[in-house]
């Protein structure tokens, strides 16, 4: 340790995204190589001497506490914990919020030292991971509010990579294995007898963790969801959802506020018949444990949807990677004329 693939993959793994702007200290980081990089992980954020750091990831990052706050972190993977290196804006930009992160650095902010925030989650504590739709997203889950946090990969080669290699590593903990079920069969692996109902799919690994992937009714509830927005025009039957993809829309508003981004993101759903972006709740669902009442918002909201066919240019960008796009509607937005004033005059 460390071998030279793993120091390859690490290196090439160090980049953070062009469309997402970090700071200073984090810039640093991403300019490490190699053998400079471990010896970074460490000096620095290392807490046993013996462990190993096994992957690299770059992903915005949610915490259960600050739910609408969305930062770049560096996640570093080791044999002992996940590491979230965090962007310093963090703490500035929700301070009202974010009563559970040590302030005692706080005087370092007007000298020319570069702090950034390390959330540490120690795999001991780790209970369940919950792996959103297409694999754009996972949820970690502790045992507490404090240790639930969303890495919003909007990638799912990403998910895949972060998921096989955390698998890795759990397999490597020395965990005393629960005691098996008694006559364990399909029925009560998968459903609940009450409801008959079928639970999202569970795989507990070896050393316990659940690794929980959506089933195929949150496609439903989603598409149920859709033609509820669509004003109930559309046969339930003959909505497909076509494509799911977490994405960003570019704000281009002249003027405002020097710290708010012009990139918000959103949730893109396409159908056969129209274009929706939703405000998705990545951290709150489904709800952990030892939540004592639901979240305050659902986990959908619609933000924008427009008709397919009230489309009339779509205009791409030619830089790589993410790549931009530009959707003109023509001026009547989703909005049917005769509909509406069919509901207006003669009632419902």
């Amino acid at each position: 340790y460390p071998s030279e693939f793993l120091m390859q993959k690490i290196t090439e793994d160090n980049q953070i995204p062009v469309h997402l702007h970090v700071s200073v200290s984090l810039q640093y980081v991403a300019g490490l190589k190699g053998n400079a990089l471990v010896e970074f992980f460490h000096g620095n954020i290392a807490e046993v001497e013996n462990e190993e750091l096994r992957h690299l990831m770059w992903s915005s990052v949610l915490f259960y506490k600050t739910p609408n706050v969305e930062v770049m972190a560096c996640v570093l993977l080791s044999t002992k914990a996940v590491y979230f290196l965090l962007d310093d804006s963090f703490i500035r930009a929700d301070e009202h919020q974010s009563d559970f992160w040590n302030k005692e650095n706080s005087d370092c902010e007007n000298s020319s030292f570069h702090l950034s925030c390390c959330f540490v989650l120690k795999l001991n504590d780790l209970q369940s991971v919950n792996v959103g739709l297409f694999d754009q997203y996972f949820r970690i889950t502790g045992h507490s509010a404090d240790h639930i946090v969303t890495c919003l990969t909007r990638d799912s080669y990403n998910t895949h990579t972060f998921i096989q290699q955390l698998m890795a590593v759990l397999s490597l903990l020395a965990r005393t294995p629960s005691p098996e079920p008694v006559d364990k069969d399909f029925y009560s692996e998968f459903g609940s007898k009450n409801t008959g109902k079928m639970e999202n799919y569970e795989l507990i690994h070896s050393s316990r963790v659940k690794f929980i992937y959506p089933n195929e009714e949150e496609i439903g509830d989603l598409a149920f969801l859709v033609a509820e927005k669509m004003d109930g025009l559309t046969n339930l039957q003959s909505l497909n959802i076509l494509l799911y993809v977490l994405a960003f829309q570019v704000n281009h508003v002249e003027g405002s506020a020097q710290n708010t981004s012009p990139l918000q993101p959103k949730t893109l759903i396409l159908t056969s018949s129209d274009l929706f972006l939703f405000d998705e709740d990545y951290i709150s669902y489904p709800l952990p444990e030892f939540a004592k009442e639901p979240p305050k918002r659902d986990k959908y909201q619609l933000a924008d949807g427009r008709r397919i066919r009230d489309l009339d240019r779509v205009l791409m960008g030619y830089q790589t990677y993410p790549q931009a796009l530009t959707f003109v509607f023509d001026d009547i937005q989703n909005q049917d004329l005769m509909q509406n004033l069919t509901l207006d005059h003669f009632g419902e």
